[in-house]
């Protein structure tokens, strides 16, 4: 009779344990955007989280530097560190590229948001070249 409570005990002292760790978070998306000195790119996605919650996303994208091009990504893919909840990948994220591409072209990225980051990665058509500075923003749909 006393293994009950205690078990129960148990679970209620693991339950917090698991809420205050890290969860693991991807994004999928499209993204679409062009640039003349001035890059900007929009788009929507959702991002998964192993704990089960799911969010839809806004995107979008704008930065300066040297940079020239029109492309579109589909069925892009990222992966954040650094949650604890869904809603820590929502913000602007601080981003730096080189980028050079033509007709069916691949990129990655890496950019931060405080203590959360989020690498890309995906492919797309278009062409584009340059060095771009700037922020990647997601919001909630």
């Amino acid at each position: 009779m006393l293994l009950l409570p205690a078990a129960f005990a148990l679970l209620l002292a693991a339950a917090p344990a698991r809420a205050a760790g890290e969860v693991d978070c991807k994004l999928t998306f499209d993204l679409a955007g062009w640039s003349v000195f001035y890059k900007t790119a929009s788009g929507e996605g959702t991002v998964s989280c192993d704990n089960g919650q799911r969010m839809a996303v806004r995107i979008s994208a704008k930065g300066g530097g040297l940079s020239f091009g029109k492309s579109r990504i589909e069925n892009g893919t990222g992966e954040f560190s650094g949650v604890h909840d869904i809603r820590d990948v929502l913000g602007t994220y601080a981003t730096a590229e080189a980028h050079a591409g033509a007709v069916k072209s691949s990129k990655a990225q890496a950019m931060t948001k405080g203590d959360v980051s989020l690498a890309l990665a995906g492919t797309g058509q278009g062409w584009d070249i340059g060095v771009a500075f700037g922020k990647f923003v997601l919001e909630a749909r």
